[in-house]
């Protein structure tokens, strides 16, 4: 089976997640594709991260109606910060799947930065959607590289997060069984 791996923080996830899920889904032979909750990005302080297991159950309410959608919790029980390679190497153990990453433009100009970046590469590939500001690079040209088009998706989990910490509403930003949970668990207070 082909499997994209959408890593994030997911905090929260929201429809911009989901509409470039799809269109990679869409767009690629990738049978499913995997949301990994990472718990801490290695690139990115820890501040205002909801618990990882509320931000999995968010993506899980996210996805329920969308059979070719899952979520892993694979990086819960690694080492932190996990790394990508290594979260690959944990999976490849774990499944007799075709692994490739999800990620967009602005992360494949620093790409090179990652941990062990030429293993992702040649073993695993990559699946690049659009980003606002961002451009491609020499990497795109790799035969390990497919860009794809997809709306440049700009929605912020920033301003959700703060639009929920004032009352408003955040309908159409997130799915609505994700807002019925953040309002129900009283999360992002």
């Amino acid at each position: 089976m082909k499997v994209g791996l959408f890593f994030g923080s997911f905090n929260p996830i929201h429809m911009g997640h989901l509409i470039i899920a799809n269109i990679a889904h869409q767009s690629t032979d990738m049978d499913e594709v995997w949301f990994v909750v990472s718990p801490q990005n290695p690139f990115k302080k820890n501040n205002n991260l909801l618990h990882e297991f509320d931000r999995y159950n968010l993506v899980q309410a996210a996805i329920a109606d969308d059979f070719h959608f899952r979520v892993s919790d694979v990086e819960f029980n690694m080492p932190r910060p996990s790394y990508t390679v290594d979260t690959l190497a944990v999976l490849s153990d774990k499944y007799d799947h075709e692994f490739s990453l999800i990620i967009g433009g602005d992360n494949l100009e620093s790409f090179k930065k990652w941990k062990n970046y030429q293993v992702i590469l040649e073993e695993f590939g990559l699946v690049v959607y659009p980003r606002p500001s961002s451009s491609l690079n020499e990497l795109a040209d790799h035969p390990n590289v497919q860009v794809i088009e997809a709306p440049e998706m700009d929605i912020s989990a920033t301003l959700i997060r703060k639009m929920i910490r004032a009352d408003q509403s955040v309908k159409y930003l997130v799915p609505e069984p994700v807002e019925a949970q953040i309002r129900a668990q009283n999360l992002f207070k």
